[in-house]
């Protein structure tokens, strides 16, 4: 089995099922399927060998859809990039991946042109629409306008290489995780048997395609039963509002930041949203009063935390509806065909409790980290996945994350761990968001900082944020320092970039 095929024989089965929206473009199967033919016979036509690597930069569109599915029906690696990427970390990430083929937006065509003479294993550049050119690049629509529909007829096998996907790099150069398409078919397949993904659905994909949360846990799964995909190109709360109701959207999966966004809007409750039958969050911690915000607005307690993370595929513990409000905060058990434990530094299990490094190993773990042994090794450790993420374990075996390594504090001695401070100041009736990062202390070692961002029209005093906190938090566990910027700086998962505001507030 492999991602392609999952398309073609999609358009054998039913060929006039509508299979993807963008706007006001509508594709059947049997329309989409074609198009990424002609694509992937483009694409062999240019000289891409099976195995061979393609960097995307593009944001969603239906041709971010096209272009996968033909990258993976030639047996090429696709190598998702981040499009808010500076021009040095781009250059980086195609060359480290060795792509031959780097498809790009229009608007980024000044970023790529500058990396001319930089990027010399890519062989062509091909733009996905109208642009001034000034990279060099070949039009998609003149590349494919004489091009044959038919199957590429390129043997692609389970075991084969399929994606590159790069991490965050939120502790320095991104790193490479490296799967095939038996990995990311059971990515999707853990979608299929926990929420129910089936052929009815109507998945609206407005997370990046270029994050492995939306292309592998909703497009695969998507494809893999031939569901109906709706894409929408940039994040507005109130035109995601309108399209889960327009769209008759059945399953809608975002980032936290998304659904705190969504929240705001003044006329929620005016939009339809019935249709909408499941939701899931991941891809950063989710405040356990934003869940019971959103499934009272949503009016529906059908929400999945997906807890995982890249080199995963993403894979690791679900938290499924029946537990949001029981087990609140919690990350959830492990997924179908994985295995999660909570370990010691000598790799004994923890005690109900006790504190801990989230470990994982199954069927989506990557195979190493591209080009990287030393990364792989100490990351993969006897079959097993080591995070980096501190967790807990509770004695029913819910397992709640608490923070990164890198991010727990240490005041006078005493461990704090962020997530547990930001949940109390979400409880907050003022706060929009809210990140706890350690800054340097020549006393205590570190210091505990809270950096708020208050809802629109609120005024918070730090002194009101301490007597808030004062009741709900041991007294060191209380933040000294309090900042206000207009946003948190995140990454494009929607995580907050902690180490950029250790480097902001460094001098307090």
């Amino acid at each position: 089995m492999d991602i392609g095929g999952m398309l073609a024989r999609n358009a054998r089965r039913h060929p006039n099922k509508e299979a993807l929206v963008y706007g006001d473009k509508r594709y059947t199967y049997e329309g989409l399927n074609l198009d990424v033919n002609k694509l992937a016979n483009a694409l062999l036509a240019l000289g891409v060998n099976k195995g061979e690597k393609v960097a995307l930069m593009m944001q969603n569109s239906d041709r971010y859809v096209i272009a996968f599915m033909a990258i993976m029906k030639v047996g090429a690696v696709a190598v998702p990039v981040n499009f808010r990427l500076a021009a040095p970390e781009v250059e980086y990430i195609v060359n480290h991946s060795d792509s031959v083929v780097f498809f790009f937006d229009p608007e980024y065509d000044g970023l790529v042109a500058s990396l001319k003479g930089k990027i010399s294993k890519v062989r062509q550049l091909i733009s996905a629409g109208k642009s001034e050119n000034n990279a060099g690049a070949v039009d998609w629509d003149a590349l494919t306008a004489n091009i044959a529909g038919e199957e590429p007829g390129v043997l692609v096998e389970e075991w084969d290489d399929c994606e590159i996907l790069y991490t965050s790099g939120t502790t320095g150069r991104p790193k490479g995780a490296l799967f095939d398409h038996h990995r990311i078919l059971h990515v999707g397949m853990v979608m299929v048997v926990h929420m129910g993904v089936n052929p009815g659905d109507r998945l609206l994909h407005l997370a990046p395609l270029f994050h492995s949360a939306q292309l592998n846990l909703f497009l695969v799964s998507g494809m893999y039963v031939g569901a109906t995909h709706v894409v929408l190109r940039t994040f507005e709360p109130h035109r995601v509002l309108e399209t889960l109701g327009k769209e008759k959207i059945t399953l809608f999966f975002g980032v936290p930041t998304m659904y705190n966004f969504m929240l705001q809007v003044p006329n929620f409750d005016s939009y339809d949203l019935a249709s909408v039958t499941r939701f899931g969050y991941g891809a950063a911690p989710m405040p356990v009063e934003l869940v019971r915000q959103a499934i009272s607005k949503f009016s529906t307690d059908r929400f999945y935390n997906l807890c995982g993370l890249t080199e995963g595929g993403p894979g690791g513990i679900m938290l499924v509806p029946e537990d949001q409000l029981r087990k609140p905060g919690a990350g959830g058990k492990a997924i179908i065909s994985t295995e999660a434990r909570v370990v010691n530094d000598a790799g004994g299990d923890i005690l109900p409790g006790q504190v801990g490094e989230f470990i994982i190993r199954g069927e989506t773990v990557m195979i190493c980290y591209y080009k990287n042994p030393e990364a792989t090794a100490e990351t993969l450790r006897n079959g097993w996945l080591h995070t980096g993420d501190f967790a807990t374990i509770d004695d029913e075996g819910y397992i709640t994350l608490v923070d990164r390594k890198k991010d727990m504090i240490i005041t006078g001695g005493e461990n704090v761990y962020s997530t547990e401070v930001e949940q109390v100041l979400y409880q907050h009736p003022g706060v929009l968001e809210a990140a706890v990062i350690g800054l340097q202390h020549s006393v205590w070692g570190e210091t505990v900082a809270a950096v708020i961002c208050p809802k629109p029209g609120n005024v918070i005093s730090e002194e009101e944020l301490k007597a808030f906190c004062s009741s709900r938090l041991a007294d060191y566990k209380i933040p000294r320092i309090y900042k206000f910027p207009e946003v948190l700086p995140r990454n494009a998962s929607g995580k907050v970039l902690k180490r950029v505001l250790r480097d902001t507030y460094k001098r307090f």
